[in-house]
């Protein structure tokens, strides 16, 4: 008997083992990977807003994305001469991180996972409206990622395969040509033109998203970097007759800068990055790549650069004194300053209680700690930066919305970036018309329906004999004051090849100038007055980013670029196109 009980209790523990082992083998349905994720509609839409997070990355457009292409043009210098310096020189050695890596890193993750999701969405079962809204937001965010990439690094790896990371062979791809990446962005966004909803048709689902007017308006930027006028200028005129949806300019300029529903995604607006309004999201900052906290803050770092240091901010980032001077050289027909000048730069002038009803240079509310009491009558211009000076810049800042007292550092600005304006589609056409036929009354047209909306005086055709006097107009007066300080002015200087000839060098040089007196330099500055100009340090090659040192070395298959190599792309770029000669 007293051996049988020592047999069943083997059997009991034997059996006891094996259901134990059942039991271990479940898969905890919390710790999802690649593998066993996106195989149903609603986990392919949640992917998709895990795209849309990687465009809202230090890298993307929560900082040094967005402003490093501003500082790179002639409308923005470096104020604190340190952060940022090296990409206002355009000399950059490759070995500094926020602008040779980090923007490389967080596009290559928009890159990673909208390549993921356009690798399950065929293999689900759904509608082909629910199909097309996934794959083509994917497209989308995928041609932004690689526009990005190739305007700031020019030769980048081209990966289109989800597939190709899982074989170290074709992960650590080699760099494709401009032109393949750019073949690629037209794919991409006219298949995303053809599949997405416009923003009248998607409604509330459109909100924020991607609509067939986003992928129309960066089609025709793509087009026009290659030079492709005629095929640009058809989708723009087709944006303007409201194929792709409604648009129209705002009443009020400001409108655009300004943070809150009753703003942020209006009639202008064909594309912008969400961010949650001021103290309503979280706590925590997530400057890595990882941003997975449930408190995040999300907002933008924008304003942290581009804000004055009097106030609190790191002031890093200037107006150019040759921007201010633009504004000043044309009034609106009602006297007063342009309007725009109010929302892009933070200058005292004594028009400006007409706009607010104090002599207010910035910031109404104030801070205390500055000894300035910013809600009566302020008769000076704050400073960009406490050592060197500088006009501090207004655009995606709380400098003209008033919302708080005092710069909080860090992600917190809740000021949506608006990417691409319906501005931009008009200021487009024009060029285009002007490209293929030269100055005429159309292209005039376009450009005073901008000028109309902040009250400035219709341009007449016969001021512009010339394509060449009406480009000079479009590029060195019309886009720099509804733009200024905006993300793409850098990307305008690479496709008008300004950096490819002596005498439109000559005139960045000019538009560079910059003075570190301590004080927001307002008067116009000449080679004898300034300190000096960020052009005069233009390394060839270096209108383009170089890729990072640690990149190529952990890559055998990547070459470094132009300015890796500070090799002349000039020779290339005149074989190719025309560059417009200056014009006075």
């Amino acid at each position: 008997m007293r051996h049988l009980n020592i047999i069943f209790i083997i059997w009991l523990l034997i059996g006891g083992l094996a259901a134990c082992n059942d039991a271990l083998n479940v898969v905890n349905p919390n710790n999802q990977t690649t593998y066993d994720f996106g195989d149903s509609e609603s986990e392919l839409n949640e992917a998709v807003i895990a795209c849309y997070n990687r465009i809202r990355l230090e890298g993307t457009f929560s900082r040094v994305g967005y402003t490093m292409d501003a500082v790179r043009g002639d409308e923005v210098w470096n104020s604190s001469q340190q952060w940022y310096l090296e990409y206002d020189n355009l000399n950059s050695p490759g070995t500094i991180g926020i602008g040779d890596q980090w923007i490389w890193r967080d596009w290559y993750h928009v890159v990673n996972r909208t390549n993921f999701v356009l690798s399950k969405v065929d293999g689900v079962k759904m509608s082909e409206e629910s199909r097309n809204q996934i794959a083509g937001q994917a497209l989308f965010l995928r041609g932004l990622a690689y526009y990005h990439l190739s305007t700031y690094y020019q030769t980048v790896p081209l990966i289109t395969d989800y597939a190709s990371y899982s074989d170290i062979n074709t992960m650590y791809a080699s760099n494709n040509t401009q032109d393949e990446i750019f073949d690629q962005i037209e794919i991409d966004l006219s298949q995303a033109m053809a599949m997405l909803p416009s923003r009248d048709k998607g409604g509330e689902w459109a909100q924020g998203r991607a609509t067939c007017g986003a992928a129309a308006g960066y089609m025709a930027r793509a087009l026009m970097f290659r030079h492709k006028f005629e095929e640009a200028y058809q989708i723009l005129k087709d944006i303007i007759a409201g194929k792709y949806g409604r648009y129209a300019l705002t009443a009020d300029f400001g409108d655009n800068f300004r943070e809150g529903a009753a703003y942020e995604n209006n009639p202008e607006s064909l594309f912008e990055v969400q961010f949650m309004d001021y103290g309503t999201g979280g706590t925590d900052e997530e400057w890595t790549p990882v941003n997975i906290s449930s408190q995040a803050t999300q907002g933008h770092a924008v304003e942290s650069n581009y804000a004055s240091q009097e106030l609190g901010s790191w002031g890093d980032l200037a107006g150019s004194p040759w921007l201010y001077n633009l504004f000043r050289k044309e009034t609106s027909t009602d006297g007063f300053l342009d309007p725009r000048l109010y929302w892009t730069l933070v200058t005292y002038e004594e028009e400006y209680n007409s706009y607010t009803g104090l002599k207010t240079a910035a910031y109404p509310n104030g801070d205390p700690r500055c000894n300035i009491v910013y809600q009566t009558e302020i008769t000076r211009t704050p400073l960009s930066n406490n050592a060197q000076g500088g006009i501090s810049i207004a655009k995606f800042t709380n400098a003209r919305n008033n919302i708080y007292s005092t710069i909080t550092n860090g992600l917190h600005c809740g000021v949506n970036l608006r990417l691409m304006r319906y501005s931009d589609v008009l200021l487009r056409a024009a060029e285009c018309e002007n490209e293929i036929n030269g100055p005429t009354q159309t292209a005039i047209n376009y450009i005073n329906e901008v000028r109309r909306r902040v009250a400035l005086k219709d341009l007449q055709l016969s001021d512009f004999p010339t394509a060449d006097a009406l480009f000079e107009q479009i590029a060195n007066v019309e886009r720099p004051k509804e733009f200024g300080c905006e993300n793409g002015r850098g990307i305008d200087l690479l496709r008008w090849g300004f950096f490819y000839s002596q005498d439109r060098l000559d005139q960045l040089i000019e538009h560079g100038y910059y003075k570190l007196d301590g004080k927001a330099s307002t008067e116009e500055l000449t080679a004898e007055t300034a300190t000096a100009s960020s052009f005069q340090y233009y390394y060839k090659g270096h209108e383009y980013f170089p890729i990072f040192q640690g990149t190529l070395d952990a890559n055998p298959n990547l070459e470094g670029n132009s300015a890796n190599k500070n090799e002349d792309n000039s020779i290339a770029f005149k074989s190719r196109w025309n560059i417009r000669p200056r014009v006075k």
